[in-house]
């Protein structure tokens, strides 16, 4: 800085430094926006991989009778809800621990056998009736055809409506983080999705999956309030 005066020189050094203050607070904002994206990634990842491991627990009929909660944090998988033995639950452990994205699994399943009372004794004698009718009509449809696998309970409507949900994935319901709740064949729907659209979506869905008698809807479009 030869040949400027002891003024200029101090003011080229004030606006070296005030340059590299902008700077370094540009980079730290770039750091934070980067540290918010990967969050958000990360948290669409989780939601995508509770959906994923439903779908994937549909046609295990070793989880007949189980009902299994799934919660995912950064990949990393927490299984609660209970199984009808402990072949069931080394089966849905060996289930998550097998699907890509899993970081690690948590085992809080309980073994809980299912007990049927008169009233679930009743429906199926009634079920059994209608069933056997059925058969003897000569115009069966596809949708009368007897079902094979899990039976259709709490758990086996839950990660159907999650199967279901998948299908959507790449469509409507991608960037959503639902949670589905079955007790006593009701469902209750809480998390959030992107849209409006994806929220009818994501009930009407629930509403048509087989078993289901009733849909609590609690969703909420992201960036609203309800």
């Amino acid at each position: 800085m030869l040949g400027l005066s002891r003024g200029n020189r101090m003011s080229h050094v004030r606006l070296s430094l005030g340059t590299l203050a902008l700077a370094l607070l540009t980079i730290a904002a770039a750091g934070s926006i980067a540290t918010a994206e990967a969050a958000q990634k990360g948290a669409i990842k989780d939601g995508w991989l509770v959906t994923k491991l439903h779908s994937m627990f549909i046609n295990e009929d070793a989880l007949s009778g189980s009902n299994i909660d799934v919660d995912v944090k950064g990949g990393m998988v927490t299984l609660q809800g209970t199984v009808p033995n402990a072949a069931a639950r080394a089966r849905a452990i060996a289930v998550v621990k097998g699907a890509d994205g899993v970081k690690g699994v948590t085992d809080q399943l309980r073994i809980a056998p299912e007990r049927r009372g008169m009233d679930n004794k009743a429906e199926d004698k009634a079920a059994d009736k209608t069933a056997r009718a059925a058969d003897k009509a000569a115009d069966k449809t596809g949708s009368g055809a007897k079902k094979t696998g899990r039976a259709v309970d709490d758990g086996w409507i839950k990660s159907k409506i999650y199967s279901q949900y998948m299908a959507d994935w790449n469509d409507i319901l991608d960037d959503s983080n639902i949670d589905v709740d079955v007790d006593n064949n009701m469902v209750t729907l809480n998390g959030t999705v992107k849209s409006a659209a994806a929220k009818a979506r994501a009930v009407s869905v629930a509403k048509s999956t087989d078993g289901v008698k009733g849909v609590r809807d609690l969703l909420k479009v992201s960036g609203t309030t309800r």
